[in-house]
């Protein structure tokens, strides 16, 4: 299983972040080059590495993690996805301000759906801050609890078979009609909810 990500803000390097600590391989792509990651990817560790959209895209499983307003281009012209896996971490919001974008009573998830047609897409990795998804999950005698939500069950237990490895407890929300609702940010009630599953 190969991993890429396309982005790499605040969520995309807390993903690599979170992948590194458990010695899992990943290429990690924005829209400046590899070039311009080498220094913010140092301190993840030989396994994270630097590549183009194209490479990162390529992997079995791809985070895509961008700025809502640059999702368009972040995907634009890329090859076929062909069934592979994509996890939508992104939230409907424009950064610095978090200004809501209305999507016309469509949930986020369908909206990047479409963006990567082909794709059996994956929401998670959307609903946590920063600073908790790129630390330890063990916490409390427990593991912190990531929120997942699809279409296709395969693809989902792929993520969830992911989100174990990586040291987090998985809970699927259903569909992304379902599930996309309630971990969206914002209107949904599980973002920011920092959650730990014990035993």
């Amino acid at each position: 299983m190969t991993i890429g990500i396309i982005g790499a803000g605040s969520i995309g390097l807390a993903a690599a972040k979170t992948l590194a600590r458990t010695g899992i391989a990943a290429i990690i792509a924005n829209s400046r080059g590899p070039d311009s990651l080498i220094e913010a990817i140092r301190p993840l560790g030989p396994t994270i590495k630097a590549g183009t959209r194209e490479e990162a895209a390529s992997a079995d499983i791809v985070f895509i993690a961008v700025n809502w307003s640059k999702l368009p281009a972040a995907v634009a012209d890329l090859p076929p996805w062909s069934g592979r896996i994509v996890i939508d971490a992104n939230n409907p919001v424009e950064a610095p301000l978090f200004k809501p974008i209305d999507l016309q009573g469509r949930v986020s998830s369908q909206v990047v759906a479409d963006l990567v047609s082909g794709a059996r897409l994956v929401k998670a990795f959307n609903h946590l801050r920063v600073e908790i998804l790129a630390n330890d999950p063990r916490s409390d005698g427990g593991r912190r609890v990531l929120f997942y939500s699809g279409d296709d069950n395969t693809a989902k237990a792929e993520v969830a078979a992911l989100i174990d490895r990586i040291g987090f407890a998985g809970i699927d929300l259903g569909s992304l009609e379902v599930g996309g609702k309630l971990a969206q940010f914002p209107g949904g009630p599980l973002p920011n909810q920092n959650l730990v599953r014990i035993g």
